[in-house]
């Protein structure tokens, strides 16, 4: 008879916890940017600070294993992804690809069926 397997639902994988510190990190540094004024161009502060404010809710919730959490990460991952493409091509800046890749790595990761699984 085989053995019944314990529910995983609202236990954190490995994964998570890592990219929950490396948004964190990202919506600090960005806030900090924003403070301090180092964002140029029209309009470039108001783009950042909603977006950074979003990531660091979305984490907290992330964290927590709430959906609500999960969704706003992933939109997070994606629209960063989005951005740093758009910031390489304008300031021909080809670090800037890594990020992008890194950040679209974590929004693959966050939409595999075990990550959705486990949350609440």
């Amino acid at each position: 008879m085989p053995e019944a397997t314990p529910s995983a639902k609202g236990q954190m994988l490995p994964g998570i916890a890592g990219i929950c510190l490396f948004m964190l990190m990202i919506a600090i540094v960005g806030t900090v940017g924003v403070l301090n004024g180092q964002f140029q161009g029209p309009g470039a502060r108001y783009a950042v600070l909603p977006m950074c404010s979003m990531i660091a809710v979305g984490v907290f919730g992330l964290l927590r294993m709430r959906r609500w959490g999960w969704a706003l990460v992933m939109a997070g991952t994606l629209l960063l992804s989005l951005g740093y493409i758009y910031m390489s091509h304008a300031a021909h800046e080809g670090r800037l690809l890594v990020m992008s890749g890194l950040t679209l790595c974590f929004f693959l990761y966050l939409v595999r069926p075990e990550v959705r699984d486990r949350l609440r």
